[in-house]
């Protein structure tokens, strides 16, 4: 299993071991000890699932009063998934991380709280699981427009199909006073 830390420290992309043979294959999807020691230190308290068809962009989310870490792993087709730092003050805040995720690469993506997240379905049907290290509060959740120019993310879809809710998010500069101040807890 390799652990490879992205351009934005605590953002990492986990590639398991895959054991293949003729009946199919067999990785780990997580092991507590393994991924603490390699900077994903959880608890988590919450496993989700999304199933989304080609275009869909879920995102950028965040939760502000109960942060939320995510581990995200794609089990059929592939997404665009997208890290973005909200942590004022933090070298890197602003920038964006994303990498592609497929049932095909196996690949993982860890997203730390202080951390905007969101992802594109660049296949004709996508099912995701993320586990979370915060449960989900309605209330808390915020969000930035998907097409944040300052931002400036290369999303592989010009017209995605989004909810309302994340239609009507606003971009990262509105959201900048409200957002946790690096370093803090």
């Amino acid at each position: 299993m390799r652990f490879i830390e992205t351009e934005l420290r605590g953002v990492i992309l986990i590639e398991p071991d895959v054991f293949q043979d003729r009946r199919g294959h067999f990785l780990e999807t997580y092991h507590e000890k393994k991924y603490a020691e390699a900077g994903i230190p959880g608890p988590f308290v919450q496993d989700n699932f999304s199933r989304s068809v080609r275009g869909t962009l879920r995102g950028l989310h965040y939760q502000l009063k109960h942060p939320q870490g995510k581990l995200v792993m794609v089990v059929e087709g592939a997404v665009f998934d997208v890290s973005v730092d909200i942590r004022h003050g933090s070298p890197t805040f602003g920038k964006w991380v994303g990498l592609e995720l497929s049932a095909e690469n196996k690949r993982q993506l860890y997203s730390p709280p202080g951390f905007a997240h969101g992802f594109c379905v660049a296949s004709d049907v996508a099912s995701v699981v993320y586990k979370c290290t915060s449960f989900y509060a309605p209330d808390d959740e915020r969000g930035i427009i998907w097409n944040d120019r300052t931002l400036g993310i290369r999303w592989p879809v010009q017209h995605p199909l989004l909810s309302p809710k994340d239609e009507a998010y606003k971009t990262l500069a509105d959201m900048a006073s409200e957002l946790p101040v690096f370093g803090e807890s």
